[in-house]
């Protein structure tokens, strides 16, 4: 995949801390360019411990190891994969022609859920998932990995919306209480026959939530062992930047952060309520032209609560927006349309959406009970 090297903002969370007004435009100006053509930034001072995160990819790498057998029961159909482990050949890219992704994950929301959001969407809310003998550090590492991006995410947020003129609090309010995940990835080797074929680790897609923390991964050699190193050039994150007249395909980017950051991502939630302004970023995984290879990544999804209605700000209410995220949308709906557009939830889940006691009125039609 050819790159094209540009200029993608890094952003100082101290900057963003700090009362200090030329600071905290310096933070917000990078917010604005970064996002608003990128939508993706670059972080630094974000808190995220390195050793501790080295030492959780040692533990989720013992944990990839186990039998397929051994990993079943924490593969949780039930609850949509939305806690626990995610097998191979599971999630499809909507935009992915089929091709499920070459990984396995495991997820965990890094705080209690919200009781009352359970009730409402109890797949979506579900309590965590762990294995009794997990490896040591586990399931320590990868809350505490949750946590520390989350804490990120919240100052993001809270400097794109001074970035953008609204008041401080306007998106981190839509996220008390929802429905945040943590995920842990293991892409996985590819053979000598599917090397250079056009597969993908991960079909090229945009994120539906709110916003995407990515601490950095590592790779893993023919032998499993962590190496920073990477395989060859051509693997590794690709982002596809803002369509132009000059480029109306956009440019493909990689996604490389300068050494000490994360990567911060803008998802769907967040481009419907900026009407545009900030854009979901388009986002492909690619693999190695080389076999046996893997690599190991973690992303922290941040959402708005289920029952946030999802449609442009009044500030960015243009026509043009209104024509282009029209309707409006209650947020669990749209994760539930979404879990079933990737794989992960069953058609069938389609079927909770709406009014759903028509079958009430046939018993009564029918001289039954109406209880």
């Amino acid at each position: 995949m050819a790159e094209t090297p540009m200029n993608i903002p890094t952003v100082d969370l101290t900057d963003l801390a700090s009362n200090d007004p030329a600071r905290l435009e310096r933070g917000a100006a990078a917010l604005r360019e970064a996002f608003g053509v990128f939508g993706l930034v670059y972080v630094k001072n974000h808190g995220v411990d390195a050793q501790a995160l080295e030492r959780f990819y040692d533990a989720f790498r013992t944990f990839i190891s186990w039998p397929a057998e051994a990993k079943r029961p924490y593969g949780r159909r039930d609850i949509w994969y939305q806690r626990g482990w995610t097998p191979p050949n599971t999630e499809v890219a909507v935009a992915g022609n089929g091709q499920p992704d070459f990984k396995e994950c495991y997820f965990a929301a890094p705080y209690p859920s919200d009781e009352s959001s359970k009730l409402e969407f109890p797949q979506i809310y579900p309590e965590n998932v762990w294995p009794p003998d997990a490896p040591p550090y586990f399931q320590e590492g990868l809350l505490s990995l949750g946590r520390s991006l989350h804490e990120a995410g919240l100052q993001l947020l809270r400097g794109s919306a001074l970035a953008l003129g609204l008041a401080e609090t306007a998106f981190t309010d839509m996220c008390q209480r929802a429905p945040h995940v943590t995920r842990s990835l293991q892409y996985l080797p590819l053979g000598p026959s599917q090397v250079n074929t056009g597969i993908l680790w991960g079909e090229e897609h945009t994120d539906f939530n709110l916003l995407t923390l990515l601490p950095g991964g590592r790779f893993l050699d023919p032998k499993g062992q962590p190496t920073r190193g990477g395989p060859d050039d051509k693997s590794g994150l690709y982002l596809r930047t803002r369509a132009t007249p000059e480029d109306p395909k956009g440019r493909m980017v990689r996604g490389t952060a300068p050494a000490g950051c994360i990567v911060a991502q803008v998802g769907q939630q967040l481009e419907i309520l900026t009407g545009g302004t900030f854009l979901a970023t388009p986002h492909v995984i690619t693999a190695p032209g080389v076999p046996g290879w893997q690599r190991q990544s973690a992303a922290h999804f941040m959402h708005v609560h289920t029952s946030t209605v999802l449609f442009p700000l009044a500030k960015f209410r243009t026509p043009e927006a209104i024509q282009n995220y029209a309707p409006p949308v209650l947020a669990g709906t749209y994760d539930i349309k979404t879990l079933v557009d990737i794989g992960l939830a069953p058609s069938s889940a389609l079927d909770q959406l709406g009014y759903r006691h028509y079958d009430r009125l046939n018993r009564m039609r029918a001289g039954g009970s109406e209880a």
